[in-house]
């Protein structure tokens, strides 16, 4: 029996238009490993386009400019009729959700869209609709399977994938900082920096080019930290009023929920995010080890990584979602 690698491969073979998605407000793994495989499968005579169910974060659009890539973009409404049938199987990268990928599985069942369906995940959370799944758990980021398979595929690591998986990679380990950060991480970053990855210009890029609304946000939101549980717990919560203030947007908010883990005592860190327009309070979580934070979003219909997970509450006020999670929290801290 083929492993998951060869599957998903015989799975990719037999097609010759794709269609990729992933999560819902992509990071700079999701954006990266999906820029990976689109010049991936393009080598082997494969067409695909990139389905975004949220706009194209400004941080990371430099990998779709400059390669050409198509994406669709349908976080401003769903177009009367997206032409699935042009597509001979559905990707999905960084995610094995449905609740990370919202209105899709409505869409593609008004569509009667029956092509396969196809998973590259590393997240422990997943569900069980896909027709072939490539899993890896331990990997520290999607981007390191869409490595591994296009390698296995004898794809070759021209400089602009090898960029988009550095992307993926360096964003899901904080620049290898998270514990995430494996031996064969360290391995693979210098491999694809032989293939041609210009490091000095990609930190420029990813750390040192934010807008000035993004700083405001931030500050808002350090504004509001509070530590709970004799210091163990720390919570921040970000407004609809502060997005307004601050001119900031939901992407400005990336990695803020790292920060308090700067403090001693916090073994739990939660940013809580009232959305600007419609939708549900969406909830983030880290942790340092002690509390697996994936099993805690789970009892909200989320999920994640033991380090890093994330939930929504839907049809509460931020103030009613900050004191479920919180005495969630708290208890079990």
């Amino acid at each position: 029996m083929p492993d998951a690698y060869q599957q998903l491969i015989d799975r990719l073979s037999n097609c010759t238009r794709i269609l990729i998605t992933t999560h819902v407000r992509p990071d700079g793994d999701a954006i990266g490993t999906c820029a990976a495989l689109v010049l991936g499968l393009k080598q082997k005579g494969i067409d695909a386009e990139v389905l975004l169910l949220s706009h194209l974060p400004r941080k990371y659009a430099f990998l779709f400019q400059e390669n050409s890539i198509v994406h669709h973009d349908v976080e401003s409404g769903w177009p009367d009729r997206l032409p699935f049938d042009r597509f001979d199987a559905l990707l999905v990268a960084d995610t094995g959700t449905w609740s990370q990928l919202p209105d899709l599985r409505e869409q593609i069942e008004k569509a009667k869209w029956s092509a396969p369906k196809l998973v590259l995940d590393h997240h422990l959370t997943q569900e069980d609709w896909a027709d072939a799944k490539l899993v890896i758990t331990e990997a520290a980021a999607a981007g390191e399977i869409a490595f591994e398979l296009l390698e296995q595929w004898d794809v070759k690591i021209t400089p602009a994938i090898a960029t988009a998986l550095f992307v993926a990679i360096a964003s899901d380990t904080g620049w290898f900082q998270f514990s995430n950060t494996r031996p064969f991480t360290m391995r693979l970053a210098a491999t694809l920096m032989e293939a041609g990855v210009d490091t000095d210009r990609l930190y420029q890029l990813l750390y040192q080019n934010e807008r000035a609304e993004r700083v405001a946000i931030q500050t808002r939101a350090m504004q509001s930290l509070e530590l709970l549980a004799d210091g163990k717990l720390a919570v921040m919560t970000i407004r609809k009023q502060d997005f307004a203030d601050s001119q900031a947007n939901v992407p400005d908010t990336e990695n803020l929920i790292n920060v308090p883990l700067m403090i001693r005592t916090v073994e739990v860190s939660i940013l809580i995010t009232e959305p600007i327009d419609f939708g549900p309070i969406r909830v983030s979580l880290r942790s340092k080890g002690k509390l697996d934070v994936a099993k805690f979003a789970e009892q909200f219909g989320g999920g994640g990584h033991a380090r890093a997970a994330g939930l929504k509450i839907h049809g509460a006020t931020i103030e009613g979602a900050r004191k479920r999670v919180v005495e969630a929290a708290t208890g079990q801290l």
